[in-house]
């Protein structure tokens, strides 16, 4: 059986070798376009393993070219569905009883087929409805022998293909099996669901269905059924009376806060995984998260450097910047930085343009691919995800609001998180903003800051700034921030107040009581401000 899979494997991904060595080098666009659909369709033609190769390549811009990723990015898991009386002979294997015991209502048909599994709305005894997802026959077998001939033909035949491989594919092939073979395992899928559920516990906007532990196993999982609308066509929402930008607004934010502040993030946010609910909690529109097979962490160390690294971007800051690379992997430390800032300035700024709002993740995707075909940038495994989900994240939104950009969401949010110095690493990430390497204080960094909470589209209520700026100030968390601003005033052993005295004048400006009690009043009534 190996060996006949292995024939077929190699006579699909041959022929489709042999188009590319053909055809790779042409300069005409549409034959790259083409090439493009020719991968698409093969992977999808393999099964299961290969669609997940094809859809983890679509975030690797240092592998593929950029002509062919806007192909690989439209890899859906949409299969036909397995016979449903394997379905069944599954749900009594895995949870000791036939369905027809277990649900007062199970259908005939599956309400939809994934390359991994499939799912069916039913309702169990004496309760409410849920989803049941059941996975494919004898999926763990087709992965571990799929994932061995990948791993063979990609390290065997890296020199060969007309890709950017490099060091390190064997790695990133098993970071990703790793992950694939996480997903299967429905226990797991169960322990993430409620993980995530205990992160977003306090957060009405966020929602998660609640897993019915009697009704799981490994390879079947059952959670409350969502009533709600797939996160796919503007017109659909509206028709339900929903807020398009209020429901981004709540997607973008979440992803943030599992990126930069738990550590723990849905790693496959594409629209048939995010539902829109009816209701609204402030600017924040709500929505429902399913399927958590996909999850991941990042380190403590990783989402301080990202958090930094969003800064440095929008103070366009770029010798810090090409540093935040060196840290989080993207480039070797022994790596010549000189010849790389002035790129890193080329294609991030000028994608940047003259304001923070046009900044676009998709663009600067493309444009990185280019720059890290001429420059050493590597992608590190641990990061694969981490792209996947935001370019999935704000793939979903432009779907929605074309003219939609993260960054418009994701720089207020971090410089709230700054500004409040609630945490240890937000306060030595603030020192590091608003202070230069003599001690001198930036005041254009921290005006820049509260420029942009103020302008934020969600609403400018500085008040809540205005008091977590103050506790810090005044608080035993802020020793260092007080230590930091009096050197600041000693230049060359003179009392300098030039600073101190910006620094009042900026806070007049921007906290004024004028300014202050708008927030107030518009937090009693929303409809007076």
């Amino acid at each position: 059986m190996f060996v006949g899979r292995l024939v077929a494997v190699l006579w699909q991904l041959s022929s489709l070798a042999l188009v590319l060595l053909v055809q790779g080098n042409s300069s005409d666009a549409k034959v790259h376009q083409r090439l493009g659909r020719r991968i698409l369709n093969t992977l999808t033609n393999l099964g299961p393993c290969f669609i997940k190769v094809g859809q983890a390549l679509s975030t690797r811009p240092d592998l593929v070219r950029r002509d062919w990723l806007e192909e690989l990015t439209k890899l859906q898991d949409d299969l036909p569905p397995f016979p449903h009386a394997i379905a069944l002979q599954t749900i009594e294997e895995e949870l000791g009883a036939p369905a027809s015991q277990l649900f007062e209502e199970f259908p005939d048909y599956p309400v939809a087929a994934a390359s991994l599994g499939q799912v069916y709305r039913a309702r169990p005894v004496g309760g409410g409805w849920v989803a049941v997802k059941v996975q494919r026959p004898d999926l763990a077998f087709q992965l571990r022998r799929d994932l061995v001939l990948i791993r063979l033909l990609g390290v065997l035949s890296a020199p060969l293909l007309p890709l950017n491989l490099g060091f390190g594919l064997g790695e990133i092939i098993d970071e990703f099996g790793r992950s694939l073979f996480e997903e299967i395992d429905y226990r797991r899928e169960a322990d993430n669901a409620e993980r995530f559920a205990r992160l977003f516990a306090d957060n009405p906007a966020v929602v998660v269905p609640r897993v019915d532990r009697l009704l799981s196993a490994r390879r079947v999982l059952s959670t409350t059924w969502i009533h709600g609308t797939k996160l796919q066509e503007r017109q659909a929402l509206e028709a339900q009376h929903l807020d398009p930008a209020a429901l981004i607004r709540t997607g973008v934010i979440a992803g943030l806060q599992q990126l930069l502040e738990f550590g723990y993030f849905h790693a496959d946010p594409h629209p048939g995984n995010l539902f829109a609910l009816p209701g609204k909690t402030g600017a924040l529109g709500h929505v429902a998260y399913v399927d958590f097979g996909m999850m991941d962490s990042i380190s403590d160390s990783d989402r301080l450097t990202l958090t930094g690294a969003v800064v440095h971007l929008i103070n366009r800051d770029f010798v810090a910047l090409a540093q935040d690379f060196v840290e989080l992997g993207f480039l070797n430390p022994s790596t010549d930085l000189a010849p790389i800032i002035p790129a890193l300035e080329q294609v991030l700024g000028g994608a940047l343009g003259d304001n923070v709002g046009s900044f676009n993740f998709k663009a600067i995707t493309d444009r990185f691919s280019e720059l890290m075909y001429g420059y050493p940038f590597r992608v590190p495994a641990r990061f694969a995800l981490i792209i996947r989900a935001v370019v999935s994240q704000e793939g979903l939104a432009l779907r929605l609001d074309p003219s939609f950009r993260i960054i418009r969401v994701a720089y207020p949010y971090v410089a709230r998180r700054l500004l409040a110095g609630d945490t240890a690493e937000m306060r030595e990430k603030l020192l590091e903003v608003i202070f230069d390497g003599t001690g001198r204080l930036r005041i254009e960094r921290l005006e820049n800051l509260l420029a942009v909470v103020e302008n934020d589209e969600a609403g400018a209520d500085l008040l809540p700034v205005a008091g977590a700026g103050l506790r810090l100030l005044l608080g035993k968390e802020g020793s260092s921030l007080r230590q930091r601003l009096l050197l600041s005033l000693v230049q060359d052993d003179r009392l300098d107040t030039a600073d101190l005295r910006s620094l009042a004048g900026l806070l007049r400006r921007t906290f004024s009581p004028r300014k202050l009690a708008g927030g107030v009043l518009a937090r009693l009534n929303p409809l007076a401000a």
